[in-house]
């Protein structure tokens, strides 16, 4: 089941801080924004100089999937201000529109550029999610290779549901550190669900589920080649490396990319 969201299609700011949302072209239900990697990063410095909580979603093929298969997910897409294509199927798929997709804007790419317009304009960044340890080493990663990067606070959760203490005392950190920009890793679509849930009670201008970046700039794992990324093979290099977690996965993106190809060829 696909479901189209109607959005916006305005572009022209009135001001030159003033976020509007972009173009977007539909692809398999959901709207993508028309933007490259850099256009998508000068939309967030627009939003953090509006101050407005708002978030936007890097969306793969593993997540057009959920969305179609999981109606719950509409409200999510609806309200968020970007949604990117970080897969490459995505925006080979988008040239068959009037106005197709210019790139791929990967959130593996976005985490490093994040902490370069940070040391370069002042963004603050909170990491939040991932196994113990991990948030505190993608950091501190950052801030090695981007000095003058601004950290406004870490911290990896545990796995588990949080008590409600717990669960307001968190949102009390975020709250007080006043980040520009809330970086989650909680895995598809858990982040995409728990940003929808409180962006608006955390006042954050920007939140962004990130999923694995935080491990690729921690170190904890390793970002297939250039060769695999531009190619759109990286699924394959990822899969080699992690068998048992992403074949399942992968079998499912696959079944799922067969059936809208069909789809969309009976048109």
């Amino acid at each position: 089941m696909s479901i189209a969201i109607p959005v916006s299609v305005s572009f022209k700011a009135a001001r030159p801080d003033a976020f509007v949302p972009p173009p977007t072209v539909d692809v398999w239900g959901l709207p993508f924004s028309q933007l490259t990697l850099e256009q998508s990063l000068d939309c967030i410095g627009q939003m953090i100089a509006d101050g407005d909580p708002r978030y936007l979603i890097t969306a793969n093929l593993n997540y057009v999937m959920l969305a179609d298969g999981q109606p719950d997910l509409w409200p999510v897409n609806r309200d968020a201000a970007l949604i990117l294509a970080d897969g490459q199927p995505i925006v080979w798929r988008s040239k068959a529109e009037m106005n197709p997709l210019p790139e791929r804007v990967a959130g593996s790419e976005m985490i490093y550029r994040l902490g370069e317009r940070s040391a370069r304009e002042g963004w603050s960044l909170y990491l939040l999610g991932a196994a113990e340890g991990v948030a505190q080493a993608c950091a501190d990663g950052l801030c090695e290779r981007y000095p003058g990067c601004r950290i406004a606070g870490v911290e990896s959760p545990p796995f588990r549901k949080l008590t409600a203490d717990e669960e307001a005392a968190q949102q009390e950190r975020i709250r007080a550190a006043r980040p520009d920009i809330l970086l989650v890793a909680f895995g598809q679509p858990k982040g995409e669900r728990w940003i929808y849930e409180r962006y608006q009670q955390l006042g954050v201008p920007v939140s962004i589920q990130l999923g694995a970046s935080f491990d690729f700039v921690a170190g904890a794992a390793k970002r297939a080649p250039k060769f695999f990324q531009k190619t759109g093979l990286e699924w394959a290099y990822r899969m080699a490396h992690d068998p048992r977690r992403l074949v399942p996965r992968y079998a499912g993106n696959a079944a799922f990319l067969a059936k809208a190809l069909l789809r969309d060829v009976v048109k």
